[in-house]
């Protein structure tokens, strides 16, 4: 996440709720918008689709304890205008310069709030030849359901830009030797001043790099970076849920000047399932039985998703609808735990009956005294 959008955008508000919100709030506040913006339930809608982009990076955000602790410094600092240019200097006014661009690190997505106070007390200045952190990629996945319950290792291939082969990132070509942009003297920014701030802009001269290339690398046209396919192999938590995204540390975009490579951002996609759901670490399934079966009790065996048929007692006079809990069947924890498997009971109605049962039935129905009916008629008072 950039320090950018760490500023700019409210993820609290994203997810409608409070600054205070306890991270169980947080959870069923996204878990209630991602049903509703979903893509499967909003086929071909760019703005649910978008949205659901939105509350999934605010709840990447929110829901981790480090990441929402900086976000909310951050917020702090810069966006309630906390921070104060230090007296003494170049700068309009006797203060030295503030460069808004090397706040959030520049175009490049380097530096960033880490990098502010180098900036501030150097001038205002950054020169072209340091490290800048590499930008994020990100990737889409698609698993089976049992795939996203037990953890698989996928292959991902990725357009990413790296240095040049053959001018190994210089632009210049093999021989030759880029120099120093005279406009900027190296900085790859000119700055404008506004009522006390300099504000950057991006070098026209050399294009925000510091440097000019006066021989082109043939391979790259003097640009430094060529892009490239590959494929990475990584592997996909057991628990999955559909919609979450993966972060993998240092597999994103190669870094620039010998800075980190950014984040690869992996976005989960999951396939529903013949015969289990989801409900958070709870699979659920919901079982046919027979009205003998309900009324008089019996003892069934269920499926599982990873091993053999369980059995589960069906108690006598269970209603059509009530569900019934097997501990340790469900999806697997971080932690080593198991969710449960949450059977719902349907009492299933033949379509067609023999003479024999239909006779059976008759023969029952004589027998039956209480009206199942008569509550409604005295609650509606008729």
């Amino acid at each position: 996440m950039s320090a950018r959008d760490y500023v700019e955008k409210d993820y609290y508000a994203s997810l409608g709720v409070p600054k205070t919100a306890t991270p169980a709030e947080i959870k069923k506040a996204y878990r209630k918008l991602a049903r509703q913006h979903h893509p499967d339930a909003n086929k071909g809608d760019a703005k649910s689709e978008e949205k659901f982009k939105e509350i999934s990076e605010a709840y990447d955000v929110l829901s981790d304890e480090t990441k929402r602790k900086e976000y909310d410094e951050a917020r702090a600092l810069f966006g309630a205008g906390g921070f104060r240019v230090p007296r003494g200097g170049g700068g309009p006014g006797g203060g030295v310069p503030f460069d808004l661009g090397d706040l959030f690190g520049g175009a490049g997505g380097g530096g960033g709030i880490g990098d502010i106070f180098t900036t501030i007390f150097s001038g205002g200045r950054r020169t072209a030849q340091a490290g800048r952190r590499g930008a994020d990629a990100e990737t889409e996945v698609t698993l089976s359901f049992d795939d996203a319950a037990h953890g698989v290792t996928v292959p991902l291939q990725l357009a990413t830009t790296g240095p040049c082969p053959t001018c190994h990132g210089s632009g210049a070509k093999p021989g030759t030797s880029t120099r120093v942009c005279p406009r900027c003297e190296g900085t790859g920014s000119s700055s404008r001043n506004a009522g006390g701030f300099a504000f950057a802009e991006p070098c026209r001269e050399c294009r925000g790099r510091g440097l000019l290339v006066d021989d082109p690398c043939p391979t790259c046209s003097g640009v430094g970076q060529t892009v490239s396919t590959r494929t990475i192999r990584t592997r996909i938590p057991a628990g999955v849920r559909d919609g979450q995204r993966i972060r993998i540390p240092g597999k994103g975009q190669p870094g620039l000047n010998g800075g980190p490579s950014g984040d690869l951002i992996v976005h989960v996609h999951v396939q529903p399932h013949g015969v289990f759901g989801r409900k958070g670490d709870n699979l659920t399934l919901t079982l046919p039985v027979t009205f003998p079966e309900a009324a008089l009790g019996a003892t069934v065996k269920v499926p599982t998703l990873d091993g053999p048929p369980v059995s589960v007692k069906i108690p006598a006079g269970t209603t059509s609808g009530r569900t019934l809990r097997v501990r340790g069947k469900g999806v697997a924890r971080r932690d080593g735990t198991r969710g449960d498997l949450l059977v719902t009971v349907e009492v299933a109605v033949p379509s067609e009956l023999t003479d024999e049962a239909k006779a059976a039935l008759a023969s029952y129905a004589e027998t039956q005294t209480d009206d199942p009916r008569a509550h409604l008629t005295r609650m509606a008072g008729t």
